[in-house]
């Protein structure tokens, strides 16, 4: 028996060895396994079999302090005009269906933790309610090269998106207005800043005309500091880099010049849906371009109409449902929902504060009781016929000269653009928008 089994196991050892030739182990296989797949992005184009069709490059440079097989981390200034590559990244041949044609591009200034991703709503009404009338992330138009109809949702502070077409040079050049400490627990000075990532998601035409089919995404990690305070980090990390051993640097990457987005999955997003109330893309694309530079550089397209009226105390608790569904406050619909109109608008300030937390709560507090948001600016215009300006040029002065007079109205600004102010005043005059082609601010010296 004993000579039996040390035969089968001797028989059982002999073709260990065998199957480890030289062709038999692929390090690609290897790779493909779950646990590895995070760390494909890393590895270097010319290891990857799939290229991807587009590339975007942030031109800053890497942070020297981070490890070997961590995420590159790049230090911007808050405010500072950062310059973004539009590469064609296509081989010959593929997704033939966008040559000549426009595709679109939505970038986004996220948080990286998952914690905060996970409060992200509150974390940027608290942010718009201590900075109101700012934006966290802006398209520098003037130095942008390439970008067609750039837009910027009134109502979605971290996003901006763009037209562009791939077979043409396009830089786009963003401003991050957010800096990573403000939304640190605590603000007693010296806290480490939360880092944020730059998220750019591109998309091509559907058979409708819109732009909801997927292409490619791709981002990178960031942390933004106050005006010069990137520059400081940036060497105070290149010289602790300096005081460490021939043996530590090993473990660190190289600063790189300029910072190549990661691909990644794309960003969950609900206005994808052609229905939803964000500013959607035709397929025909005029070249509206205005604005003097000195307001927001976006322009948002005809504003949807307000769905909502003010709430009435008869109200039963399903239609008081739909009203908070229509005003944004989805989130609270369940524990109102016993809630009638008079019960709501029976809630007190403190009330909704505690209920909702003090972002949304000062929101619904307001479109309860129907408060009106002052306007940013307030001019008055009249629109002078052929006659009085004649008369005005004869007398000196129509208004009194000939006892006639004009009227004027009141016009309401927001976002402080020609664009905007063409559009009220197209919607004033009762003209349309496009026969408004030009419009000049003159100086005290006369100059346009």
């Amino acid at each position: 028996i004993e000579s039996g089994l040390v035969q089968d196991f001797d028989a059982s050892l002999s073709g260990i060895g065998q199957e480890l030739g030289a062709g038999a182990y692929s390090m690609s296989d290897v790779l493909a396994l779950p646990i590895f797949k995070q760390e494909e992005s890393s590895l270097p184009p010319e290891n990857q079999d799939k290229l991807l069709p587009f590339q975007y490059v942030l031109c800053a440079a890497t942070s020297p302090a981070v490890k070997l097989h961590d995420e590159t981390l790049t230090y911007l200034n808050q405010g500072q005009s950062y310059e973004i590559r539009m590469l064609d990244n296509r081989k010959l041949g593929e997704l033939p269906e966008i040559n000549g044609k426009l595709v679109k591009s939505i970038f986004r200034v996220v948080f990286h933790d998952r914690r905060l991703q996970y409060t992200e709503h509150q974390q940027l009404e608290g942010w718009r309610w201590n900075r109101p009338g700012d934006r966290i992330l802006d398209i520098d138009i003037p130095m942008s090269v390439g970008i067609i109809d750039p837009r910027a949702n009134p109502t979605q502070l971290n996003t901006v998106e763009f037209l562009w077409d791939p077979s043409k040079r396009t830089s786009v050049f963003i401003q991050v207005h957010c800096i990573s400490t403000e939304f640190t627990l605590r603000k007693h000075g010296g806290e480490k800043g939360v880092p944020f990532r730059v998220q750019i998601d591109t998309f091509k035409e559907n058979e409708s005309g819109e732009y909801t089919e997927h292409l490619h995404s791709a981002s990178c990690q960031i942390k933004v500091f106050k005006p010069k305070g990137a520059d400081r980090k940036q060497k105070t990390d290149r010289e602790k880099m300096e005081k460490r051993t021939p043996h530590e640097k090993e473990k660190y990457q190289p600063s790189y010049e300029t910072t190549i987005l990661t691909e990644c999955s794309p960003w969950p997003e609900v206005t994808y849906v052609p229905n939803a109330p964000s500013p959607g893309f035709s397929s025909s694309h005029s070249s509206f371009s205005v604005g003097d530079g000195s307001g927001s550089p976006s322009h948002q397209p005809d504003p949807p109409a307000p769905l909502a009226d003010a709430l009435l105390p008869t109200w039963t608790p399903q239609e008081a449902q739909q009203w908070l569904h229509r005003n944004r406050f989805s989130t609270f619909a369940r524990l109102f929902r016993n809630f009638s109109g008079a019960d709501l608008l029976k809630l007190t300030r403190e009330d909704v504060i505690q209920i909702c937390g003090p972002a949304d709560g000062i929101r619904l507090f307001n479109a309860l009781k129907g408060r009106q948001v002052r306007p940013r600016l307030t001019i008055y215009v009249c629109q002078e016929s052929p006659q009085g300006r004649d008369l005005r040029h004869e007398d000196g002065d129509g208004d009194n000269a000939t006892g006639s007079f004009f009227v004027y109205h009141a016009v309401y600004l927001e976002e402080l653009t020609a664009a905007e102010l063409t559009e009220k005043l197209a919607q004033l005059f009762s003209v349309a928008a496009h026969q408004l082609q030009h419009i000049y601010k003159q100086g005290p010296t006369g100059i346009h």
